[in-house]
């Protein structure tokens, strides 16, 4: 059961104390909560520089690979439409960017993705033999939900081409696309075919009313594994970006590489694509996972840039929807706001996508489809998620955030509209009392162990011209300036 906030500050020791100059006998009076203007300095801890502009950000998303989405479909009705509104609506998680994932293998079996050209057509020459059931693999259905309620941004991501056209002759554990440098296969060249074959995947969506925005044709390029996957170097993804993009852009669609399962380990492929006159000049977005080494750090490029996936894996914690457990688990939600805020703040991404909406066991998804029992369950980290999603717009515009308090992380953005965001991620065991330069009043919306992204008017008290903040420990407060 949720208890109602009540914010006291009770002694000096137990709250941090930050932008207040304390005169002689002033720390009684503040742990008394009887802090008077005359005392207070004219500046604000938490400094908004507005002019200081970072990235403009694209939006937020996640994706429905590997059939996770069609189990929303095996919900019987009310609950289905529930989970639906929950995870894709405005009033719900709000997402800008939905991820497809596109098929390779021969089968469509649960947890694989049925290729639109699941057998040889006779070669990279031959007359394609696509095939479509107008559901693939459930994301059909999915985008079409998606799109009803708002969502307008959908790329498609292949994990692997199909087993033929490959190194290894299989749609798992790697091998290479045949044709490529160093990757060359009796069954001769198919890198042309695998482009048009990823453009014809995304014109088949455009038939079921979702218009693709760009394909990725890669997955964790740099890892082998027992799922859908296949390898490129860093110079091999740039070549196949200067094939893929001439067939991709005479089609309307962007290209998107590379997806590398690390950050830093992405560096590399970015360089590679830097390094290839026609692929960057076919290159739309770079991305990277955040797996292998956190997005913490700038990827080094003025074209955008997606931290296109991460979620903290512990599944010996089973499903978990604490925001803080207090047992450092991986999967609570203040590690994803925690991962969110440097994403943004320090990455500087134009776009941040979770893994997975939705799934079902022990995942690290935002919300898990109980089939069985016919309902759904909803975590932490769909609220957390949720607070940047939900008010920070596409187009927005991150900008700078000045402050020295310890545990806490703050980022600011100034919406389209005029209106501001600001995170307020505080780390610390203890309260923090602060104060911000936000003159105008703030709607206060709080995610902690017993609140869920939930409007707290106590937090922020309009106070001449700046904004007074009663932080909860281990908390994030999201807070709303000028939204009508």
């Amino acid at each position: 059961m949720r208890r109602a906030l009540s914010i006291a500050v009770a002694t000096a020791a137990a709250t941090c104390l930050v932008g207040a100059v304390l005169a002689p006998g002033a720390a009684g009076q503040i742990a008394a909560g009887q802090i008077t203007a005359e005392q207070r300095d004219p500046s604000t801890a938490i400094d908004l520089q507005p002019r200081d502009r970072r990235q403009t950000v694209e939006g937020f998303g996640f994706s429905s690979a590997f059939q996770r989405a069609a189990l929303l479909h095996q919900i019987s009705e009310p609950q289905r439409s529930e989970g639906l509104d929950l995870l894709l609506g405005r009033d719900g998680a709000a997402p800008d960017i939905l991820r497809i994932g596109i098929g390779g293998q021969s089968h469509d079996t649960y947890d694989v993705m049925l290729s639109i050209q699941p057998e040889d057509p006779g070669g990279p020459d031959a007359e394609p033999q696509y095939q479509w059931d107008g559901w693939d693999n459930g994301s059909v259905w999915f985008a079409q939900e998606a799109r009803a309620r708002g969502v307008d941004r959908f790329y498609g991501n292949a994990w692997t081409a199909p087993a033929y056209m490959k190194t290894n002759g299989s749609a798992v554990r790697g091998g290479t696309l045949c044709g490529l440098s160093d990757a060359s296969c009796a069954s001769g060249d198919w890198t042309e075919a695998y482009a048009n074959y990823l453009v014809a995947w995304a014109d088949l969506y455009a038939e079921e009313g979702i218009d693709i925005e760009s394909i990725a044709f890669t997955n964790e390029p740099d890892w082998n594994t027992s799922y859908e996957s296949m390898l490129f170097t860093p110079e091999q993804a740039a070549e196949f970006t200067g094939i893929l993009g001439p067939i991709a852009q005479r089609s309307g669609y962007g290209v998107v590489c590379c997806d590398s399962f690390g950050w830093e380990q992405g560096k590399p492929y970015l360089d590679a694509l830097k390094a290839d006159k026609k692929a960057w000049r076919h290159l739309d977005v770079f991305s990277s996972h955040s797996y292998a080494s956190r997005s913490a750090t700038p990827a080094g490029t003025d074209k955008p840039v997606w931290m296109s996936e991460w979620a903290a894996s512990n599944t010996a914690a089973g499903w978990n929807e604490n925001w803080d457990g207090g047992q450092a688990v991986s999967t609570d939600g203040i590690v994803m706001a925690e991962h969110m805020h440097d994403s943004l703040a320090e990455a500087g991404v134009t776009a941040y996508l979770w893994w997975l909406g939705v799934s079902q066991g022990a995942s690290a998804s935002l919300i898990q489809a109980d089939v069985a029992g016919d309902t759904y369950r909803v975590s932490s980290r769909y609220y957390v998620f949720s607070a940047f999603s939900r008010f920070i717009d596409p187009g927005a515009v991150r900008f700078d955030a000045e402050h020295e308090v310890d545990g806490l992380k703050v980022s600011a953005y100034r919406n389209p509209d005029g209106s501001r965001v600001v995170q307020l991620l505080n780390l610390n065991e203890a309260p923090v009392r602060t104060d911000i330069d936000l003159p105008r009043r703030v709607t206060t919306y709080l995610t902690d162990n017993e609140h869920d992204l939930e409007r707290v008017d106590a937090i922020a008290t309009s106070v001449r011209g700046s904004t007074e903040l009663d932080l909860p420990a281990r908390s994030l407060v999201t807070l709303v300036s000028g939204r009508g």
